[in-house]
């Protein structure tokens, strides 16, 4: 069901507009007008060899496919000879589709160089990873990037209802029904491999099942969306723990947390939990977020994160997705506060900007030989002897008297930190 030009192509229409790289590629029957070289971003199953295979058969220039898998430095070199040959001798260009070029060293990347530079080939590469850290930067500067999208549910409806009916797929064998469609669609998340391959699997259980019709009237067995749900056990998710789909979900779980909407933070944890995520790299990020989103607001949700990964790291999974439930429910319904962590980066700041100071001569050390003779701790007020614990005396360098950097908001237990603050600052400025 591969298309063979880009009119079979289904979904992304951002790129195939009239005028548009590729179809000006793929039109170029000659071979003889100058291209640009492109690289294919996209999720798994959403037409990156597809896209190349169908340029291949309307383009009137060679084609050449290599796999990154496969392929070496050597093999690159073989084409890049070839393709300049043929240029000089023939005036044949030559389009070199390369899969998952993320998978190419620095050194195989750069093997690609003079071919494109020279414009003895037109590369078309195609990854699932982000470029700006999979290629090198001298490729992508010679190259077009496009992004390609999961398809819609409208498109894969539209690949499934052909594959049903096309002669290179089932070829009316079976009928689809409307929830079964439905099921299909929803599974494949986007992925046309993935649609296509639970359409074949629950055709070939029906097409087994299907009992002969002894009076020789023509019936078609049907797919239902039990059968679907029964050859297709779940969704099998689009998460590569190091790819971009792993940080767009730890992103996403992070913001639903710090939003308070405890329902897509638990969504984004189960996306997690079933794509195999590492669960201590999740308890880790709950523990910074109890630091960072809520601190003071809620100083309970610490010990609670903490309590949750020590707990994930004694009893593993399946059972440590329960005690991160609690640690993210907990976490997404509590108040929200960054004061903490501000004050502190504000601090760093002053620090790094040299707003330094000397410590106060009280402040300093003065058990070490010598120092009470420098008038090291000469002055000091201990705070317990003082009314209410808080002694009135400078513990900034004089070049910072008077800096706040915590500023507590009106949330949770941080509203009543912040009435006690305000007595607290009066006290040392001697009011």
């Amino acid at each position: 069901m591969r298309p063979r030009s880009l009119d079979e192509v289904t979904g992304q229409s951002h790129l195939l507009k009239p005028g548009s790289p590729l179809v000006n590629l793929a039109n170029d029957t000659t071979g003889e007008s100058g291209a640009v070289s492109l690289i294919l971003w996209g999720p798994p199953g959403t037409g990156k060899t597809t896209l190349a295979q169908a340029i291949a058969h309307s383009s009137g220039r060679r084609f050449t496919e290599l796999s990154a898998v496969s392929a070496g430095v050597k093999d690159v070199r073989e084409v890049m000879e070839k393709a300049r040959a043929d240029r000089d001798l023939y005036g044949v260009s030559t389009v070199l589709f390369l899969d998952e070029i993320h998978r190419f060293s620095k050194a195989q990347q750069d093997a690609l160089l003079p071919g494109v530079e020279n414009g003895w080939v037109i590369l078309v590469a195609a990854t699932t990873e982000n470029p700006s850290f999979s290629v090198i930067a001298p490729l992508l500067s010679r190259s077009l990037l496009l992004t390609l999208e999961p398809l819609g549910d409208d498109d894969l409806a539209l690949l499934i209802d052909r594959a049903v009916a096309d002669a290179r797929g089932l070829a009316g064998s079976v009928a689809l029904e409307d929830a079964a469609r439905a099921a299909i669609v929803r599974l494949a998340s986007g992925d046309a491999r993935r649609a296509l391959t639970a359409l074949e699997a629950a055709a070939t259980a029906v097409l087994a099942d299907a009992a002969p019709v002894k009076d020789g009237s023509e019936s078609i067995p049907a797919i239902s969306a039990e059968l679907v749900a029964a050859t297709v056990d779940r969704a099998l998710l689009r998460y590569d723990r190091q790819g971009d789909e792993h940080y767009d979900v730890i992103s996403a779980f992070i913001k639903s947390v710090r939003g308070s909407d405890v329902d897509a933070a638990l969504h984004y944890l189960a996306r997690m939990i079933e794509a195999g995520e590492d669960p201590r790299f999740i308890a880790r990020r709950v523990m910074i977020l109890a630091a960072e989103d809520i601190g003071m607001a809620d100083p309970q949700a610490l010990p609670i994160a903490v309590a949750a990964a020590e707990g994930v790291a004694l009893i593993g999974m399946p059972e440590g997705r329960i005690l991160l439930a609690e640690a993210v429910v907990y976490l997404a319904t509590a108040p929200k506060s960054n004061a903490s962590y501000q004050a502190l980066d504000a601090a760093i700041a002053d620090v790094r900007a040299g707003r330094i100071g000397r410590i106060p001569i009280h402040l300093r050390d003065a058990h070490y030989p010598g120092a009470k003779r420098l008038g090291h701790g000469k002055g000091y007020q201990y705070a317990h002897d003082a009314e209410f614990g808080v002694a009135p005396q400078q513990y900034l360098p004089d070049e910072l008297v008077g800096t706040t950097y915590y500023d507590p908001s009106g949330f949770g237990y941080e509203r009543d930190v912040a009435a006690r603050l305000e007595k607290i600052r009066a006290i040392l400025r001697g009011e």
